[in-house]
């Protein structure tokens, strides 16, 4: 049996409360494990943990030299999506690790950011199963205008944690 996950008891704890609390429980421990999304301010919005919604507000310590969100923030955005929603499906001995990500930044972004990362159900289970692997993880960056600027590749892999 697969050792429990940490992470995964947090995040279901906090779906039980109502939206607005859930949403600031699971930021709150988001940003305290992950130090620079706790820097650039990333919001978790809402997760099932099939799937997660992250959020960046165009401020202007993230901006770059045209007002918009600078490209490195948008990078950490979608990784920071695909990786939770990793980290709350692996087992708890298992350790996540981003593999590589490639960005194609098509167009001008626009006000504030959004990352919808999901994973399949055969995902989840090979992630369950396997004792290693690798899965390629969709998420979808938006702006304000509900464009998408960057297309994002995602892949992520898993070892086993070292005891």
């Amino acid at each position: 049996m697969a050792k429990p996950n940490p992470l995964r008891q947090f995040a279901l704890k906090a779906n039980k409360y109502p939206s607005f609390i859930s949403r600031r429980l699971m930021t709150a421990m988001f940003r305290h494990t992950v130090k620079l999304a706790g820097t650039a301010k990333l919001d978790i919005l809402a997760s099932d943990l099939t799937s997660v919604t992250f959020q960046i507000k165009n401020r202007k310590r993230i901006q770059n030299h045209i007002g918009s969100v600078h490209a490195a923030a948008m990078g950490l955005l979608a990784e920071s999506a695909t990786g939770f929603i990793v980290g709350v499906n692996l087992p708890g001995d298992k350790l996540p690790l981003i593999k590589y990500m490639n960005l194609k930044y098509v167009k001008r972004a626009e006000g504030d950011m959004k990352a919808e990362a999901m994973l399949t159900a055969e995902q989840i289970a090979l992630m369950q199963t396997e004792e290693k692997g690798e899965v390629l993880v969709q998420v979808k960056v938006t702006d304000a205008n509900h464009i998408e600027p960057v297309i994002c590749e995602m892949c992520w892999a898993w070892v086993p944690k070292k005891k």
